[in-house]
């Protein structure tokens, strides 16, 4: 009670009524049922839950495995305040609905709602066929990898086929933009030349690689007449290409990670292996000239591996797991990159952390919003605290933290989940199981709706003012954007 209600679009002072795991009531003055449980928010910004659209739990990859599970992951996600998120479920032998079965396996451990994307990794009828099968499951996003040759990585035609075949369904399409091949080109080389050590990531994996395969998939995208996701967006080469996208009328969301705003790769030439490889993630974390631009879009991909895991790579930077943490970092990482910082407003923030994703991903105003009527999902957010982060307070089970020693001014001192208070006073109360699946739902017809202005193709940038999964305002002079998550594969 008595706090500052904060959305996308609006902040006021008002309580928020909530009952049986939703807000019933958002305004002045509420006089609280008996027996309610009464927070007082006095001084406290009151925030729809964070979403984190991009992570990976309990993934294997790499020949080993994320050191996250469900649990561990989400009770960390919990005690930074996000409240949802999405997880990449793969293919078991390129098969996706085996895939999706696994993933629903280990997720019988999760402790608050989630939902899935499926990753693509080859393409045939039987692919085409399932995919159907898995957006009526409540799966609306597909990723497709154009990078890790010879492992996850699709060919431009595989792409394209699944392009349509997203269009067809109403499910939006994603891309992991980096030119695979040249990526292992340039390995070979760098290896063969005596550079072998972390550095050798970054230098194998250009900015202008990732810009390249960026434009590809947009113009793909284009010519299909499809939106595009282009996930974890790390470079200023690849952001230029979604901007002039957008401007074009293209339909295209970009998601930069928390790690591009906050980090920089020179820690990859640290001398000490253990914190270089910490930083080891694709596409790369860049130089910091890089960073300024793309606090447009703020995500996670939460990849975690420990630094006995991390050791795969000692002698040769290829074997090192990609990936670094951030799903219980993200919302505070982005709270003083954005906002401590005067680059954006609260509102910005949820837009960036919550609201934004809740569009793209058809679950607003569910999730998203503080309203009545929407899940009571909210955190309560107190902007005069500060706090260092790092491993001595993170609930991760990783063994290190990219961003050890950071002080944030701003925390998240409360988290609701449905309902349930799961974090206060510095306590998670979570239990394993609780957690439930949230079927993304088809965009549908809308899905036609996609610009593709100079492709020889018919002239739809008409009709692109409805966006098929939420508005895309564009963004004011000095203002910020985003639809945030964690750490990257």
């Amino acid at each position: 009670m008595g706090g500052t209600v904060v959305n996308h679009d609006q902040q006021f002072i008002a309580d928020v009524l909530i009952r049986d795991g939703l807000i019933v009531e958002v305004s002045p003055e509420i006089k609280a049922p008996e027996g309610t449980r009464v927070l007082d928010a006095t001084g406290l910004l009151v925030m729809p839950g964070g979403i984190d659209p991009h992570t990976h739990l309990d993934m294997p990859f790499m020949g080993t495995v994320t050191a996250d599970d469900f649990y561990s992951g989400q009770a960390a996600a919990l005690a930074g305040g996000t409240t949802m998120h999405i997880d990449f479920a793969l293919p078991v032998d390129h098969d996706i609905r085996e895939g999706l079965r696994a993933w629903k396996e280990k997720a019988a451990r999760s402790c608050m709602d989630y939902g899935f994307h499926m990753a693509i990794t080859k393409w045939d009828a039987e692919v085409s066929e399932a995919m159907e099968e898995l957006v009526r499951e409540g799966i609306n996003s597909f990723k497709f990898f154009m990078a890790y040759k010879g492992v996850l990585q699709v060919s431009d035609s595989e792409l394209a086929s699944g392009l349509q075949r997203c269009k067809e369904l109403g499910a939006l399409p994603m891309v992991h933009a980096e030119n695979g091949d040249m990526v292992a080109w340039l390995q070979e080389r760098l290896v063969s030349g005596g550079i072998t050590g972390p550095e050798g990531h970054a230098l194998s994996r250009p900015a202008a690689l990732e810009g390249e395969a960026t434009g590809r998939a947009i113009r793909l995208a284009g010519v299909v007449g499809v939106p595009l996701y282009v996930v974890h967006v790390m470079s200023i080469d690849a952001m230029e290409e979604i901007a002039r996208a957008r401007q074009s009328g293209q339909r295209v969301v970009g998601e930069p990670v928390a790690s591009g705003l906050a980090l920089d790769e020179g820690a990859l030439w640290d001398a000490n292996f253990t914190r270089a490889a910490a930083f080891v993630m694709s596409p790369p974390i860049r130089a910091p000239h890089h960073a300024p631009a793309l606090r447009k879009l703020v995500a996670t991909d939460h990849a975690v591996f420990n630094s006995s895991q991390k050791a795969a790579g000692r002698h040769d930077f290829r074997k090192i797991p990609n990936g670094v943490n951030g799903i219980e970092e993200r919302m505070h990482v982005t709270w003083q990159e954005m906002v401590v910082s005067g680059l954006a407003t609260p509102s910005d923030f949820v837009r960036m952390t919550s609201t934004a994703a809740a569009q793209v991903f058809n679950v607003y105003p569910r999730k998203g919003r503080v309203a009545a009527g929407s899940d009571a999902d909210v955190i309560l957010l107190d902007p005069r605290v500060s706090h260092t982060l790092g491993v001595g307070s993170h609930h991760s089970r990783m063994d290190t933290n990219v961003y050890e020693g950071k002080v944030v001014q701003g925390k998240v001192v409360t988290t609701i989940s449905r309902g349930r208070l799961v974090w206060h006073e510095g306590r998670l109360r979570v239990e394993p199981g609780s957690g439930r699946f949230v079927p993304l739902p088809s965009h549908g017809p809308l899905f036609q709706a996609s610009a593709v202005r100079g492709h020889g193709m018919e002239e739809q940038s008409r009709r692109a003012a409805t966006f098929p999964y939420g508005p895309t305002p564009v963004p004011r002079e000095g203002s910020q954007q985003a639809c945030s998550a964690a750490g990257a594969l």
